[in-house]
């Protein structure tokens, strides 16, 4: 909703996209109600997003690049920066990572990674995290975690391994319908050629040996081939660069890995969990 709080509290990347796109309208000559018609809102509309009551939105962005950008990827551009901005401010850095990551070495010990959840397991998780998150956020969050997967596809293809702890399988977030959903999801995630999903069962440190006990982390391979290490405990950031760091992370995770059920065991497991007979 536009508001002159909005104004105030403006991102600069908000800012830039209304002063480009004033300026271009204003070089075609058209008045804002001829914009709008252009790209399909109202004069009131372009009139808020260029003064930043309401920063345009991603859909606007796509139409505001289909008229203006004049062959280029100008509000394209913007468009992938103010998703990042909408992001958790203690995720923004780790996401433009992820998105140009070549290799990605995840382990998941509490939920479902949000590379691999589906959308109703992401809206029940983010829409019962405490503090509670007004309905409009838990949307946002929900719809820009979707965007993530587009790594998936993205060319070239990264790799992506992730170990998943069998508790995290076990337990139940939304309901039993979700997470059945969530589970077969999963299965159709471990067939991508570029996807290796592995169990790590719940008698892994039956022998006294847990590899897992520290948590949750992303190693993660960037196109200069640097190794970062993120780890995110109660909502903080922690981005590790330091090489002697990033080799005991990924040392602790290679022992992991050998805790873990291989490809076939794994994929069987989570099979049985969502109740598929074959």
């Amino acid at each position: 909703m536009a508001s002159a709080e909005n104004k105030e509290t403006a991102s600069p990347m908000a800012r830039m996209v209304a002063e480009m796109a004033r300026t271009l309208r204003i070089q075609r000559g058209w008045t804002q109600e001829q914009e709008g018609k252009e790209i399909g809102y109202s004069a009131a509309a372009i009139s808020a997003m260029e003064t930043c009551a309401q920063p345009a939105s991603d859909a606007m962005l796509v139409e505001l690049n289909r008229v203006l950008g004049n062959g280029t990827p100008v509000f394209e551009t913007a468009r992938k920066y103010m998703r990042m901005e909408r992001l958790p401010e203690q995720f923004q850095d780790y996401a433009l990572l992820e998105e140009a990551a070549i290799s990605l070495q995840l382990f998941a010990a509490n939920v479902v990674h949000g590379l691999f959840q589906t959308e109703a397991y992401a809206r029940a998780l983010i829409g019962g995290s405490f503090p509670p998150l007004p309905d409009q956020r838990v949307e946002e969050l929900v719809q820009l975690r979707m965007a993530r997967t587009a790594l998936f596809d993205r060319d070239p293809l990264p790799m992506i391994e992730i170990i998943i702890d069998e508790a995290v399988l076990r337990r139940v977030i939304g309901s039993e319908e979700i997470m059945r959903e969530q589970l077969l999801h999963l299965v159709e995630c471990a067939r991508r050629r570029n996807v290796t999903l592995l169990v790590l069962p719940l008698d892994a440190g039956m022998h006294g040996e847990y590899a897992g006990d520290r948590g949750s982390m992303s190693l993660l391979e960037t196109p200069e081939h640097e190794r970062l290490v993120y780890l995110e405990p109660q909502d903080e950031s922690i981005l590790i660069s330091d090489p002697a760091k990033v080799s005991t992370y990924a040392q602790r995770y290679a022992k992991i890995r050998s805790q873990a059920l291989g490809p076939r065991e794994s994929l069987d497991l989570i099979k049985r969990l969502a109740g598929v007979t074959e």
